[in-house]
This record gives structure tokens, sequence and C-alpha cells, in this order.
């Protein structure tokens, strides 16, 4: 297991209680002679913190062992730099789900104690690029770790478009949008919009239809490797969106083309032991426990 040395802190704003959190876990790491870097938005709101700052991409630079405080939002912002650097990310949650941070605020100390100690299990997470081309020029690329969506943006009226996968055509639609997930992001707007779970370890993504015109549409899971191809209908009167992760968007127009496949590069995920993604699924989500059961096991 690797030995984390200097390790950067990355928490949301404008929330009391993550930089409750931020200070705890500033306080418990210089305790242990660990080097701690600030990223520099947190640092501006923590007056007299007395510790190294580095903007986001420096951080991926220097340390091995990024921690994000908050909810998957903001794990989700560190992970399209980090993946980059491929520095490992630990997700304490300050967030009201916590998909992909796992480790709760009142356990901190132990939790990360035990990481620091070598105890904990490495997940690997692909991300998906997105580009937009116009006339064979790129106008806007963006990185996802959970999802790539084509949408209407402000507007109430459907998008057409053509799918292809692999260089082979699949489908013209109507539809108020398409998801392209990750199974990361399988969790996250594709299950709201009646996709598949799909298990963190698959190398596959989902391809979800947003209410489509057609009842027969429905969630297609194509191999993790595949190129993916959006050709905006060169008929429409509105400028549909692309977001990814719902956090970068860019604006397309009437005869663009979205291209969506797989980055290279890997985020370095961090859990405790304990974890377990079927834990997660029935406490998130509301699954039933054991038959005979009062309680969670």
């Amino acid at each position: 297991m690797e030995q984390f040395r200097n390790i950067g802190i990355i928490g949301r704003l404008g929330s009391a209680q993550v930089l409750d959190t931020i200070r705890r876990l500033k306080r418990f790491l210089s305790d242990r002679g660990l080097n701690v870097i600030l990223e520099e938005t947190i640092a501006d709101v923590l007056p007299g913190h007395g510790m190294q700052v580095s903007s986001r991409k420096s951080l991926g630079e220097a340390c091995d062992l990024v921690i994000v405080v908050g909810g998957d939002g903001s794990l989700l912002g560190a992970a399209r730099v980090m993946a980059h650097h491929k520095v490992p990310v630990l997700g304490i949650n300050r967030g009201s789900l916590g998909f992909l941070t796992d480790i709760r605020p009142d356990e901190l100390e132990v939790k990360v104690a035990e990481v620091l100690e070598g105890q904990y299990m490495m997940e690997s997470r692909f991300l998906l690029e997105a580009e937009v081309r116009r006339q064979g020029e790129r106008i806007g690329q963006g990185d996802a770790l959970n999802d790539v969506v084509l949408h209407p943006g402000k507007s109430t009226r459907m998008i057409e478009f053509e799918l292809h996968i692999d260089g082979q055509f699949v489908c013209s639609q109507k539809a108020d949008g398409l998801i392209v997930s990750t199974p990361t992001g399988s969790t996250a707007y594709a299950l709201s919009a009646g996709g598949p779970i799909m298990h963190p370890k698959l190398d596959a993504i989902v391809i979800v239809p947003m209410y489509p015109h057609t009842l027969s549409s429905r969630p297609i899971v194509v191999d993790g490797n595949s190129e993916l191809k959006i050709v905006v209908s060169p008929n429409m009167q509105i400028y549909p969106q692309v977001s990814c992760d719902g956090q970068n968007h860019f604006t397309c127009a009437p005869g663009d083309t979205v291209k969506v496949n797989k980055k290279p590069r890997k985020l370095r995920l961090i859990h405790p032991l304990d974890h377990n993604y079927y834990e997660v699924c029935r406490t998130k989500l509301g699954w039933g426990s054991r038959l005979g059961s009062s309680g969670e096991q």
C-alpha cells in the first residue's frame, strides 16, 4: 500500500459544517506530522490556517492523496482534475447522498487513520470525454466521471438527433435528451431517467434516452471502449446543450456532432476496508433489509 505524506484538502464552499470538518481534518493530519496543502478557495475562508495553499491543478501535482470534504458533486469536480494526475481521492461525506464520499464526519479520525496506515481498498473508475464539433472544427470539450448529457437547455422542446456506435448507425430519435453514463453515474441522473444500476467494476457505458417520443426506445448498455457519435439534427430550431457531470456546459447548434468515449486515465478512488457497494445502495436507495430483520444488516 502507498504511503501518503503530502495530503491535499478540497471542500465545498458555503457550508459551516464543511469548514468545521476541514478544521478537524487539518488538525488531525498536522498532529500526525503530515504535510497538509489546502486548495486556495478553501484557504480563503479559513483565516489564520497556517497551511500551504495551492490551486486545484497544482494540488494534483504536489500531493500523493487528496481528501474531499463535501458531497458527491464536490468529489466529481475534484475527480476530473485528480484523474489526470493519477492522485488517489478519498471522500468525507458532507452532502445528502454520498455514493462516492463514503466516510461519515463522526468517524473521520478513525477511518482516515486506517487509510494512512494502509488499511483501505483502491478502486479504478473510468471517465468519459466529450467533444463537440461544428463543420469538423472542435468548439467544446469536457470530461465526466458520471455522465455526458445532451439536453434542450432552457427550451421545453424535444431534441432530434442520430446515434452512432463504433461507426454504425443505431437510430434517430426525438426525445428530451440523451444521457451517456459510466457505471459510476448509473446511480445518478441515468437512474432517474430509467437506466439500470451498473456495478462500478463493469467496463461498460449505458445510453439512456430521456422521455423519448417512441415508447420502444430503451436504455442500451455497450462496451466501455465504444466510440459514440451523436449528430444533432440540422433541421432543429433550438440550440441544445451538452453537460458534463452537470457542472461543465457548452452549447450545440443544429448539425453539430457530439463524440463521447472513455478517457485513458482513470480516477483512483479510495474506500475504507469495510466499504460495501450493495450496502451503499441499500442505504441510499432505500432497498429492503434482510427478511425477518428489524434493522439494516
